[in-house]
């Protein structure tokens, strides 16, 4: 069978305090639909947790606006670390996550009205797109950027949906366009540049000079989620001069502060593991067959990037509808490729929480 890439389904969020900053994305972002809450152990993830067992509570939400989710993951055997150095443009890894915005003047105005922590007024780029950068209360990265396609309106008054692609700091850009073009998909090229940049210019090492290379995919996503998670882009970012650039996650382990991981939703998954290994990218997590997340479940993998920056795969085969009334939607022998219906897709919003 083909692989499908089916969308990106979620930003790994590594975080403190769960319920506390859930509350925060749920009001400057409208990401209020929990799909599951569940505390275990990641037994599958020792190699990246200190060849430990470590215990940890997690939950994953979305926006019925459309646009992937947030995996929002605390430890709960440890303390939660943050890096021991002050994080740059161009460090290696998950440098910043895109949140799709209606109207980014719009969600500028609530979000200065809620006073968070904006680095500057919206600025356009190069091709014309406007966008501003945010930090939420734990210090994490967001670029608000400007979207013309949605699932649905919740008329959520930050005018915001979900994850519409992510900010990746790079050290060789030809090998990382080489795995995200090849792998993920992401085959136009929207921007390509080596410059400084003014819409850069706010953030810390943003007034460097760098090759800056933004890809989508031509092709629209299919797959049972694929009409609610929606197009996005990925924005790959490499110094013109790397000296002093560290991996973002340097000895932190996975599921540490910060973003841990970017997260697609696919189909396939046997043919994209051997589409990895013959690429050099062989999975380095696999759970096999189904892995039950309590009110989901599915198969998952792992590989790294060329700067170890953690891509993980997730092929769904349970996924709550409506929990109250035991309603889930069973999708492992389903036919691969086509997407759930729109009247199935809007009712995951009764899982709304307010």
């Amino acid at each position: 069978m083909e692989k499908i890439i089916c969308g990106i389904q979620q930003m790994g969020i590594g975080v403190p305090d769960v319920k506390e900053i859930w509350a925060w994305y749920r009001l400057q972002f409208g990401m209020d639909i929990k799909i599951f809450e569940e505390a275990a152990e990641a037994p599958l993830m020792v190699k990246y947790t200190g060849d430990k067992v470590q215990s940890r509570t997690a939950t994953l939400a979305l926006s019925m606006d459309g646009g992937g989710g947030f995996e929002i993951w605390q430890y709960t055997s440890r303390a939660t670390t943050k890096a021991s150095f002050d994080i740059h443009m161009g460090d290696f890894g998950l440098f910043a996550c895109k949140i799709k915005s209606r109207d980014v003047a719009k969600s500028f105005a609530y979000m200065t009205n809620n006073k968070v922590n904006i680095l500057s007024a919206p600025k356009k780029d190069s091709s014309g797109n406007w966008s501003f950068f945010l930090k939420d209360p734990n210090g994490n990265l967001f670029q608000v950027v400007e979207s013309a396609e949605w699932f649905s309106n919740t008329k959520h008054p930050s005018y915001c949906g979900g994850v519409a692609g992510a900010i990746i700091g790079v050290s060789n850009m030809d090998k990382s366009l080489g795995f995200y073009q090849g792998i993920l998909d992401y085959d136009g090229v929207e921007l390509d540049q080596t410059d400084t940049f003014d819409d850069f210019s706010m953030l810390d090492g943003g007034n460097r000079a760098m090759r800056r290379v933004r890809i989508f995919h031509n092709q629209a996503r299919r797959g049972p989620f694929s009409r609610l998670l929606g197009p996005s882009q990925i924005e790959l970012v490499q110094l013109s001069d790397i000296s002093g650039a560290k991996r973002i996650f340097k000895d932190r382990m996975w599921g540490d502060w910060g973003f841990i991981h970017l997260c697609f939703d696919v189909q396939g998954m046997d043919a994209l593991k051997e589409e990895c290994s013959v690429m050099g990218n062989s999975f380095t997590v696999d759970s096999a067959e189904t892995f039950d997340m309590g009110e989901a479940g599915g198969r998952f993998s792992y590989v790294e990037d060329p700067d170890g920056a953690l891509i993980e795969f997730v092929e769904t085969h349970k996924v709550p509808v409506l929990k109250k009334l035991g309603w889930y939607i069973h999708l492992k022998n389903k036919p691969k490729g086509k997407s759930l219906p729109r009247w199935i897709l809007l009712a995951m919003g009764m899982n709304r929480v307010k």
